[in-house]
Formats: structure tokens, C-alpha cells, sequence
């Protein structure tokens, strides 16, 4: 399952605001649209944002006419910026949109020409890289599910999120793939509804037992002894071990630390924001009223109604167990895990 394509300058993405009563497909073939497309979640997802971010700039810099490197750059900055703009919470699309702008900086003795397709070039490799890494997270991830287990997962880490695997449903996937007989739990996730409308229909696409539950259910399920591990994805993670995800993950964390369950963050290693020390540092984005308020278009709240919408909210490192990653699971305590991981890392290159 691929949410997005890139093919002849144009962005082909799988509307998700759609799903899963239909099928659409959305063509960006400006910068512009783009930006819009992130914006109003027609794709959305960590990994998945940072992906088309990339694109949108290698869209945006193949309509600069000039052959001036000054004013190209100049035009460059504007695009970035742009896109920058869309949702200031997933880390991913800031650290693409520097990734695919640096290499194109470093490489700005060239003709213009040349740099148009460097960027193009970066942004099919963030793409590929992409899918190793969720693949890798699979790998890395089924080593901890046990046999029969059921397994809860809070809003959509799944292809639709990435650009193929998925964070939290690689892992999934992977078990299921090993033979492990594994069940879902999936939240609705309220008020976007990602579990019911995209985690479900994911999982069923791959013919993988799933079970949909209200948000509120989860604590419920988990007293009667019927799940046995959390699964999620991340939007951003602290140096501390912190993590922003969709909204409602931070009260599925409390409620698995009461009921000794375990709870683990699947992401992969660019989710991780090096430079944020904590989750307070973390910039949440509220989004519009309407998105409570209405379901499918229709009004279920009454007219004039208060609302507050955050998109996010951040779980504290002390309630996760682990952090997935495609360099392996990292433990408390995580600012060391982590500068490990990126030593290693360093070492490597």
C-alpha cells in the first residue's frame, strides 16, 4: 500500500480525508498545492508529510525559470518556507525540507539545471530510505511480540503514514507476517477518526484481525486482561524520551503504566528532535472547531458551542517502555540511548 507517487513532475496522493468509503486521488503539480495537501491532511503521518515536503520542493524548484543561482535560491527559500508552514508539530517535515535544501546549498556552484535535479534526486532518496527504515522497524519490533498476543494501536502508523510498512503496523505486520496469530485493538481516535477510517481498513486490506473500539474503551479492555501491548507511532520525540502523537495517546500510556502493560513508540530515528530537550518544547498545532464539532460534514455539537482542539499531546518518557526505531529498540534511559544510537551512527559514516 503506497500513499503517494511521484511520476513525470506530478505528486499522485491517496486523499485520506476520503477513506475508506472512497478512493481518491489527489495530482499536486505546484508547490502550492502541496502545501495545501498537508495542510488539510489529505496526506498526513510523521514520515509520510516529510516525504511529500521533499517532493513539493523538487515541484516547486522545477517551475523556477531564472538560470541566476542567486534569485533560484532565493525562490528555493520561499518554497521551503512555505511548505514549512503546513503543520508545526511532525518533525519529519522540517527535517526533510532542511535535508533536501542543504544538499541543494552545497551544491550551489552548479547551474541551476543540476540543481533542480540534485533536489529531485534527494527527495526520491528520502522516499527510499523511508521505506527501508519502516521495514527495518518490522524487523526490530516483531523480536518483542509474543505469540497470541492482542495488541492496541492509537490513530493511523501504518502505509498510509509512511510510504510503505509503516511505523507501529510494520511492527504489526511483521508478527503477523512470522506467524505470531496476533490481534488489534485499534482506537477510533477521535475527532479525526484515523483509527476507524485508515488503521482498520489497513488492516483488513492485509486480512490481519482487527477489532475497532471507542477511544473510551481502551482502559476497559485492558482491566479484563485482553490486550497485552501498546503500539503507536510518533510525530516528534524529545531528547529526553518524550513524544508527541495524535491526541488521546498520552491517556492510553497512563491507563497501560496502571495495568502493567507494556507501552512502545515506533518511529523511525528522524522523528527524534535532538535539539528539543523535552516534551514542554514541543509546539502542538490545534486545529479548526469544525473537525469536533462536525462528523462527515454533520453537526453533532450545538451551534456557538466552545471547543478546543489540539492535535497532539505529549506522553511522558516515564510511561514508555521503548522507542522502535530502524536502529533498534532504545531504552530508559533515553537521552543516553539516544546518543548511542547516534554515535553509532557517526562511527558508521
Amino acid at each position: 500500500m503506497r500513499p503517494l507517487e511521484f511520476t513525470g513532475g506530478i505528486l499522485s496522493l491517496i486523499d485520506q480525508t476520503k477513506l475508506p468509503l472512497k478512493k481518491k486521488i489527489v495530482k499536486c503539480r505546484t508547490y502550492e498545492e502541496t502545501a495545501k495537501a498537508i495542510k488539510d491532511m489529505i496526506v498526513r503521518g510523521a514520515p509520510a508529510i516529510g516525504v511529500t515536503a521533499a517532493y513539493g520542493i523538487a515541484i516547486g524548484a522545477a517551475a523556477i525559470k531564472t538560470i541566476s543561482n542567486e534569485e533560484f535560491f532565493k525562490k528555493l527559500e520561499l518554497i521551503c518556507q512555505t511548505l514549512r508552514n503546513t503543520r508545526p508539530t511532525a518533525v519529519n517535515l522540517f527535517w526533510a525540507i532542511d535535508r533536501v535544501y542543504q544538499k541543494a546549498f552545497r551544491n550551489k556552484e552548479l547551474s541551476v539545471k543540476d540543481i533542480k535535479q540534485i533536489i529531485t534526486d534527494e527527495a526520491y532518496l528520502i522516499e527510499k530510505e523511508d521505506i527501508e527504515t519502516n521495514k527495518k522497524i518490522g524487523i526490530a519490533g516483531n523480536e518483542i511480540i509474543q505469540a497470541n498476543w492482542t495488541i492496541l494501536t492509537h490513530c493511523n502508523a501504518g502505509a498510509l503514514a509512511t510510504t510503505e510498512y509503516g511505523t507501529a503496523l510494520s511492527v504489526i505486520r511483521f508478527a503477523h507476517w512470522a506467524g505470531k496469530n496476533i490481534q488489534v485493538f485499534a482506537d477510533e481516535t477521535r475527532p479525526y477518526l484515523q483509527g476507524a477510517r485508515l488503521t482498520a481498513w489497513e488492516l483488513q486490506q492485509d486480512h490481519i484481525p482487527v477489532t475497532l473500539i471507542c477511544d473510551n474503551m481502551a482502559g476497559c479492555f485492558m482491566k479484563q486482561g485482553l490486550i497485552h501491548c501498546v503500539i503507536v507511532g510518533a510525530d516528534r520525540i524529545a531528547l529526553n524520551g518524550d513524544t508527541a502523537n495524535k491526541i488521546g495517546t498520552y491517556s492510553v500510556a497512563v491507563l497501560a503504566k496502571e495495568n502493567n502493560i507494556p507501552f512502545y513508540v515506533a518511529a523511525p530515528f528522524s522523528t527524534i528532535d535532538l535539539k528539543t530537550e523535552t516534551g514542554e518544547q514541543i509546539p502542538i498545532e490545534e486545529r479548526k472547531p469544525e473537525e469536533v464539532t462536525h462528523i462527515q460534514g454533520i453537526r453533532i455539537a450545538p451551534e456557538g458551542i466552545k471547543v478546543r482542539n489540539p492535535a497532539f499531546d505529549v506522553t511522558p518518557a516515564c510511561y514508555i517502555t521503548g522507542i522502535i526505531t530502524e536502529r533498534g529498540i532504545l531504552y530508559p534511559p533515553y537521552q543516553e540511548s539516544l546518543f548511542h544510537a547516534e554515535a553509532q551512527r557517526m562511527q558508521r559514516l
